[in-house]
């Protein structure tokens, strides 16, 4: 009997986990919400999630999906919502589970992805785990031309990590822009795709910016050189959220 494939719906507070993926030693949102999964429908349940976050980062709309045996009816599916959300991590919530195509992929049928950086101009104790306080004056002008020119470039080496499991660096960037809000700096950007590392890279080289620490040009030579060594530091996960993942609408039945 083919299994049939299921996407659920969840989000997090990245907090108290190693970030997403399975890790020795370390509690990780993939790990615990298989072990829930496993419990409750008394079968072996191995999910596949829309990224990899790292630990601290959080995120406020993140997909995975699983292969089961058993058909879920809506009425299943509510239980099951019920059931993960009532003995789970209270830094995990599950909004949905629902049922797609059996080609539906919960990575890569992704086509877009959006994250936040959140920069703390005020120093406040309860947010100081969603935000990287930063004291010092930063040029945000300066910082968006900064971003307007990645976003001229596809392959994103320089931002990272090395040694990882991806065929090609290339991404399509289609939005990122910095913006001040109230006691916050904030930065938007969405892609088609981002490789492990590479928002918090990219923050803190164009912070590297902001202070004039380099220049436009110097930034599209960390770019051009394809180095994650000649790039800026990676800001902490703190400040990173994952706002949205979408997908094609016909993916989803019912």
């Amino acid at each position: 009997m083919n299994p049939y494939r299921y996407f659920i719906h969840l989000a997090y507070d990245g907090t108290n986990f190693h970030g997403w993926q399975i890790q020795p030693n370390a509690t990780t949102v993939q790990e615990t919400l298989e072990d829930a999964l496993t419990l409750v429908l008394r079968e072996k349940i191995t999910l596949t999630g829309a990224g990899r976050t790292d630990a601290g980062v959080h995120a406020k709309s993140f997909y995975a999906h699983f292969d089961i045996t058993t058909l879920l009816n809506e009425t299943d599916r509510k239980k099951l919502v019920y059931q993960l959300n009532s003995f789970t991590n209270p830094g995990l919530a599950v909004f949905e589970i629902f049922p797609v195509k059996p080609s539906a992929h919960a990575r890569f049928s992704a086509i877009s992805r959006t994250y936040t950086y959140h920069i703390a101009t005020v120093k406040d104790p309860f947010r100081l785990l969603y935000q990287y306080y930063l004291h010092l004056p930063i040029d945000l002008n300066l910082m968006n031309e900064g971003a307007a020119l990645i976003m001229q470039y596809h392959d994103f080496t320089s931002f990272s990590k090395v040694n990882t499991d991806t065929r090609t660096n290339n991404c399509k960037i289609f939005h990122a822009f910095w913006e001040e809000k109230e006691n916050e700096r904030v930065f938007t950007i969405r892609a088609d795709r981002f490789l492990r590392n590479m928002v918090r890279a990219i923050v803190g080289t164009l912070i590297d910016l902001g202070l004039q620490k380099i220049s436009l040009q110097e930034l599209r030579w960390i770019i051009e050189s394809r180095n994650r060594s000649h790039a800026g530091k990676s800001v902490p996960g703190c400040g990173l959220l994952l706002e949205k993942v979408e997908y094609p609408s016909e993916i989803r039945l019912n």
